[in-house]
């Protein structure tokens, strides 16, 4: 295990004065502050204050060719990736088109057999689709590396509108629009919209085409907002960066949970879960209800996360979740056993030597691989890629990375230094897929390596965890624990972490490896758990923790989560 670092997040005192001149809670505006918010307005969550669509490159004239297809009575086929974001974002599109009087139905791509994105192999699929051969394509959360697959569906007369948030590559997709705010001269704000995010503005601008036409009244058509519960699902799944529009996305889609509103599907992945709608937060979707639909995509098929996602039949939707359960839990054993393997084949001689970890093993699963590659990079902090077989000679990478290094840059430095080594590669800043040859994963290992190394100049990198500092001790109460649990926190806006001096006044194991402690700080008393931590600690410790609502016999009272202490 690699020993952290721990620092203080620099705050920004005017900010700070600015936000609590607004009425914004003290202890809030000075977190805030310190991630980055400057003004009031990027803490209005209403909808008032989305970013509008029109910025949104070529979302008009997507939306002309959905409006024209859609009154042409033409088929249309949304070709989805495999994973909560892809299926989030597949539902988002199934619903809002289908509302606006669309043909429309899905694909989704078997990760094991076709791969990820619209293929040419995917395209032959939809030619035969059970619906009929569709007259556009509609990728969702994919399709801005398909440069083959658009290419087959313009020979087979099929029209691709392309909607995706991932980084593009040199030559774009010959399709009939591209939305995608990363794309080169697209001047959308907001570069952090996951995929579910881009088709709800694209059915928000489609909607305003329709209203232009005349086909609505100027503000009539279907309710759009009623689908922010999915959107929040697969924005805080994907781990994209919440920036102040996926903060208003996200906190939308809580607040529909919270009161009740959500799709059928959601509502039984919470009961699956053991979770409460009425008090949804962030941590529910990344942990509770995320996982569950991507385990479909992991080990199955992403088919039946979409469908419980868009029935609107109660009892279908329970019967659907407590399958994803299921498959969620096999998913876990398998990934558990593959993760001792993997820690196993670290502890071979030179094994952990270098600037990165690169495992692969015969017997994986290759749906499982990015959960091993994770647990991996938490434990040694560096960037890993876990391998698993795929077809007869190629073996199917997923990789995650560190703050320090740009995941999909160093994959690009390795095809350029050894232009045959990667076959398929493509992703984000911290998390990655390829494939290799099979023969070719000990030429590549020793390759991935020598590009982190050039890219940072360094071999070895430090895990730093952010604090806020010390918690003022009035704020160290229940409703303060409340309040803060109520906000949206995630990727790029993390989740107040406090640092404090505590004397420890007891301690005891529970279930073997939790550590239950009794805290005193000042003249103040905390109960405090440490999750999978069964060492005992000395009498004095600076710990980072955070600080939670427990709930027991109706009583509320404040808890101290301890991530880190020493």
């Amino acid at each position: 295990m690699v020993s952290p670092r721990l620092t203080v997040r620099p705050s920004d005192l005017d900010a700070c004065r600015v936000l609590e001149a607004s009425g914004i809670h003290p202890l809030l505006a000075r977190l805030w502050a310190a991630r980055g918010v400057t003004h009031p307005d990027q803490t209005r969550l209403a909808w008032p204050s989305l970013l509008p669509p029109a910025g949104l490159t070529h979302s008009a004239h997507a939306a002309g060719v959905l409006a024209d297809a859609i009154q042409a009575g033409r088929k249309l086929l949304i070709v989805a990736d495999y994973d909560c974001d892809g299926a989030t974002a597949c539902a988002v599109g199934l619903r809002a088109l289908s509302a606006m009087g669309a043909d429309v139905d899905f694909l989704v791509p078997n990760r094991f057999e076709t791969g990820y994105g619209l293929s040419p192999a995917v395209v032959e699929l939809a030619c035969r689709h059970r619906a009929g051969k569709p007259d556009i394509i509609i990728t969702v959360d994919n399709g801005i590396a398909s440069v083959d697959g658009v290419a087959a569906a313009n020979a087979a007369g099929i029209g691709v509108v392309v909607t995706d948030h991932h980084l593009p590559g040199d030559t774009l997709p010959a399709a009939l629009a591209i939305v995608n705010p990363n794309q080169p001269g697209c001047g959308f704000p907001s570069k952090n919209l996951a995929g579910v995010g881009v088709i709800f503005y694209m059915m928000l601008a489609l909607r305003a085409e329709l209203r232009r036409r005349g086909v609505y009244a100027p503000d009539g058509g279907p309710r759009l907002d009623a689908l922010s519960d999915l959107v929040a699902l697969g924005t805080v799944a994907d781990v994209v960066k919440l920036d102040a529009n996926n903060r208003l996305l996200v906190t939308q889609g809580l607040q529909r949970m919270r009161t009740g509103r959500l799709q059928p599907g959601l509502r039984a992945l919470f009961a699956v879960a053991g979770r409460e709608p009425r008090s949804a937060n962030g941590f529910d979707l990344g942990f509770a209800l995320g996982p569950r639909i991507n385990a479909a995509g992991r080990l199955a098929d992403m088919s039946l996360g979409i469908a419980c996602l868009t029935t609107d039949d109660e009892a279908q939707a329970l019967e659907m979740a407590r399958e994803l359960d299921n498959i969620n839990r096999e998913r876990r054993t398998i990934e558990a056993e593959m993760r001792e393997q993997a820690l196993a084949a670290m502890e071979e001689p030179n094994a952990a030597a270098g600037a990165t970890v690169c495992v692969f093993d015969p017997g994986w699963h290759q749906g499982v691989v990015g959960l091993v590659a994770s647990r991996l990079k938490e434990k040694f902090w560096r960037p890993t890629l876990a391998f698993a077989p795929a077809g007869d000679d190629e073996i199917r990478g997923s990789g995650r990375s560190i703050p320090d290094v740009h995941l999909r840059d160093a994959l690009d430095l390795v095809s350029k230094r050894h232009p045959n080594l990667i076959r398929k590669f493509g992703g984000h800043a911290m998390a990655a897929g390829l494939t290799l040859g099979r023969e070719d994963f000990a030429a590549f290992a020793p390759a991935f390596d020598a590009a982190v190394r050039e890219l940072t100049g360094r071999d070895a990198f430090e895990p730093v965890i952010e604090t806020d500092g010390s918690l003022e001790s009035g704020y160290a109460n229940a409703d303060v624990a409340g309040m803060l649990q109520q906000q949206v926190w995630g990727a790029g806006f993390a989740a107040p972490l406090f640092l404090d001096e505590f004397v420890v006044r007891n301690q005891r194991l529970v279930g073997e490896k939790h550590l239950k402690l009794s805290l005193e700080r000042g003249h103040q008393r905390f109960d405090a758990i440490w999750f999978g931590h069964d060492q005992s600690l000395p009498e004095h410790i600076q710990a980072a923790y955070r600080l939670e609502q427990n709930v027991w016999n109706g009583m509320v009272s404040v808890q101290l989560v301890i991530e880190h202490a020493g």
